[in-house]
């Protein structure tokens, strides 16, 4: 019975996707070349089946969610080039019939299959939800501190040199569970622990030192300097002994800052680094998408995705843990809403047990006028990122989680 009732299903949703496509297809016949007007008929009837299969065919397996999109387009192009190839090979009438129905049947069982995978691994390990900037400015440490408190964040990176790192270490101490500290590497603004005038305080300035011998050369002692300066005063503010290490703006994941950690990491018993392997997420919106293109995220997720590829076998071979997968580059400065749940929401479909080894979903949260507290001569970068209503919505998000 419950294959019989799977098929009906199918049929079902196969008929209504076939019933549009000839209702398409003949409306816009009209106006319109049959070569033309067929792809777009066909494009709405796989919509069609893309929506009645997620929501009818394949309930049990997907919850009543939509498949992610990109098997809707693997549909289309798979089902396109078919229709297009086999008149072209004289295919009997039968094989241009039923070749389409089988291709379209085993892509949306295979999205089903996904889509199964993905809602058990929900119910098993969610991933952890990281906050960054404690220390920055007291309304940054207070959004930090109540996610903590109320169980919803599962570590949270210090910035050792902040304005307020010494009382957030104090009000961090106080909670009845603390979740793990990481060490927030801090290079492009505010890291004057040391006098390096040489050193570049930009991403990009330190990125491009990296492909020249002769600025590594120079660059790398002021660069270990400040980088024991930080480590010791994290040492100072927290007690620990081992180093969990990430970076303000991902800094650390630049190649010549990445050779100073990895040099650093016995002698300073550096033992987990944070990696930026983000998966995309599944159903944004076109809406979403423009927003990440205008605020920079896609470039940012692009260049991150090759600079963690690189940094993730050296890791390996230095011993240490890294996540394997994260969340929070593509809509870095706007993970709340929609944004928020579908990063949260891929990130349980590459889930692990070992929590050194679980995806990270990383938020910048903060209270109302959080900028107010930030020292906006050293730290100018973060004075315009916390002036955003969206720290506000960042941490409105975690709350409902």
């Amino acid at each position: 019975m419950p294959v019989l009732n799977r098929v009906l299903r199918y049929g079902v949703v196969g008929g209504t996707a076939t019933a549009v496509h000839v209702g398409v297809l003949l409306m816009l016949g009209q106006w319109m070349s049959l070569s033309l007007a067929n792809p777009i008929a066909f494009l709405a009837a796989s919509v069609a089946g893309y929506l009645g299969h997620a929501l009818l065919t394949f309930r049990e397996e997907t919850g009543g969610r939509q498949f992610a999109r990109r098997w809707l387009l693997l549909q289309y192009i798979v089902n396109i080039s078919i229709c297009a190839l086999l008149p072209l090979l004289k295919a009997p009438t039968l094989v241009l019939v039923f070749t389409p129905t089988l291709l379209n049947a085993l892509i949306w069982s295979r999205a089903a299959q996904f889509s199964a995978k993905a809602r058990q691994q929900q119910n098993v390990h969610p991933p952890l939800l990281h906050a960054d900037d404690l220390g920055l400015a007291e309304g940054v440490d207070a959004a930090i501190i109540d996610l903590a408190q109320s169980g919803r964040l599962q570590g949270a990176s210090l910035l050792a040199n902040g304005p307020s790192a010494a009382d957030a270490m104090e009000a961090w101490r106080n909670l009845a569970e603390p979740p793990p500290l990481t060490l927030h590497l801090c290079l492009t603004e505010g890291h004057r622990l040391a006098k390096c005038p040489d050193l570049p305080s930009g991403f990009g300035t330190l990125l491009l030192a990296s492909l020249l011998p002769w600025q590594r050369r120079r660059i790398a002692p002021q660069l270990r300097r400040v980088l024991q300066q930080q480590i010791s005063r994290y040492r100072q503010l927290t007690g620990l002994s081992h180093i969990r290490l990430d970076g303000h703006q991902h800094i650390h994941l630049v190649p010549l800052v990445l050779d100073a950690v990895l040099d650093l990491a016995p002698s300073e018993s550096i033992t987990w680094m944070r990696t930026t392997r983000e998966p995309l997420p599944e159903g944004l919106s076109l809406r979403l998408w423009w927003r990440s293109l205008q605020t920079g995220g896609l470039i940012k997720w692009l260049v991150l995705q090759l600079l963690s590829g690189l940094a993730i076998p050296r890791l390996r071979r230095a011993g240490l843990e890294t996540n394997l997968r994260f969340a929070g580059v593509l809509f870095s400065g706007s993970m709340f809403g929609t944004a928020f749940r579908r990063s949260w929401e891929t990130a349980y479909s590459s889930n692990t047990i070992h929590p050194d080894t679980r995806p990270v979903v990383l938020i910048h949260p903060a209270l109302i006028d959080a900028s107010a507290g930030i020292d906006q001569e050293i730290f100018q970068q973060s004075v315009a990122f916390f002036n955003s209503t969206n720290r506000q919505k960042e941490w409105t998000s975690a709350q409902q989680l």
